[in-house]
């Protein structure tokens, strides 16, 4: 008799939590990267919010910035973080002003920059593509501001790039001495790598050595050989079979003569090849260190500390697909709620066949928010994307509350 007395008292304690957890308040976090030419990652965060919210008017939702490293980084953090844009005028890749935009974190003085802004391949039409001759010293110059206004953390995103110059361009601006036989400097561009003689750090910006560094780099390749910078990425950036060989060439003397007067200058290390050889410049002339672009972005946000409590984690991208399932944004997001057994949904403007391999990766079910047959140009317009979230996330919220409440 006590033994089903106890029993009942144990159903009925299920019960009770059962109903406690089905009629409290529904927290959702919602960390989205930009839907690329339509909205950006806090703005895609909005419109699901609206879309929670009509299915579940009491729901606790919380929006976070998210980026990958890349375009849309600067955006996502300056916006979702209390930061300011900044604009400054520096030299683009072909030598000529361009306007670069980067963000402060006021809070803890922290610039994130795109050095795409200054040096990317965006930045110089077809015509004008060749690596022997762009820059990156309208990177430095953008730190350099960053470091005038009293920033020592640095979030720099490498992606993009249209230069092969190891990154000697963004040194001499902070005032580094790539000289050449006459004690000149050397021309920008690759080209000035080969007439390379000396290196100095005589008249350094003397700031640079409070500077710390978190460089966003997604890939692996070394400074140089057949997996380098000038080898793998040159082609795209106008290079051709004999520049390649060239520069590669160029780019090994520059590491051995680097290696003098810097001992931490290793040709080898994965992501030296990055940007061109702007991740050998980092990691060697600077308090650098090379991370995942996510990695990053989710630390600096410090999502983990949001998705912790919640009763789902939203994500997405503009396309998923088996890239997404590689380690892209939402499968770092995936990860995260993942430690803390949270189901994540996941919504994007397009889904192919093979972003099945996303639900081996964290996202338990996701979402194309296409509502019918449009052109492309249709689909991603800022005003049309929007509305589509905001109709998919509240439609898949009315089914979630459905399976809390079953």
């Amino acid at each position: 008799m006590r033994q089903a007395a106890s029993r009942l008292t144990d159903a009925v304690n299920v019960q009770q939590v059962l109903n406690v957890w089905r009629y409290q308040q529904m927290k959702a976090v919602i960390a989205i990267d930009s839907l690329k030419g339509s909205l950006s990652s806090v703005e895609a965060g909005q419109a699901i919010a609206e879309g929670i919210k009509k299915a579940d008017a009491k729901a606790e939702v919380v929006i976070r910035p998210l980026a990958d490293g890349g375009e849309g980084t600067v955006e996502a953090l300056v916006c979702g973080m209390n930061g300011t844009l900044q604009h400054v005028k520096v030299t683009g890749p072909l030598g000529e002003p361009v306007v670069c935009e980067y963000g402060i974190i006021d809070e803890t003085k922290t610039a994130v920059i795109e050095m795409s802004g200054a040096a990317g391949i965006t930045l110089v039409p077809d015509t004008k593509k060749n690596p022997l001759y762009t820059t990156t010293y309208g990177v430095g110059e953008v730190i350099r501001d960053a470091i005038e206004k009293g920033c020592r953390r640095f979030i720099v995103g490498i992606g993009g790039s249209a230069t092969n110059d190891g990154g000697i361009g963004m040194l001499q601006a902070l005032g580094y001495g790539f000289l050449n036989k006459d004690g000149q400097q050397v021309p920008f561009g690759a080209i000035g790598l080969k007439e390379l003689e000396t290196i100095t750090d005589t008249y350094v910006l003397p700031e640079l050595a409070e500077c710390e560094f978190k460089i966003a780099c997604d890939v692996t390749n070394p400074l140089c050989g057949e997996n380098g910078c000038s080898a793998v990425y040159g082609p795209q950036k106008g290079a051709n079979p004999s520049m390649i060989m060239e520069m590669d060439k160029w780019l090994r003397y520059y590491a051995a003569l680097a290696r003098e007067k810097f001992p931490k200058a290793d040709l080898n290390e994965p992501g030296t090849g990055a940007a061109g050889g702007l991740g050998f410049a980092f990691l060697t002339f600077t308090n650098a260190v090379l991370e995942s672009g996510i990695k990053i972005v989710l630390e600096e946000t410090k999502l983990e500390s949001y998705v912790k409590g919640a009763d789902v984690v939203v994500t997405g991208e503009g396309r998923l697909d088996f890239q997404t399932a590689m380690g892209k944004a939402p499968v770092g997001v995936a990860g995260l709620a993942k430690k803390f057994d949270i189901p994540v949904l996941a919504f994007a403007g397009s889904v192919t066949k093979d972003a099945t391999e996303c639900n081996k990766n964290g996202i338990d079910a996701f979402f194309p928010i296409l509502r019918g047959i449009s052109t492309l140009e249709e689909a991603m317009k800022p005003e049309n994307a929007k509305q589509n979230l905001i109709d998919t996330a509240e439609q898949a919220f009315r089914l979630f509350n459905i399976c809390r409440q079953a």
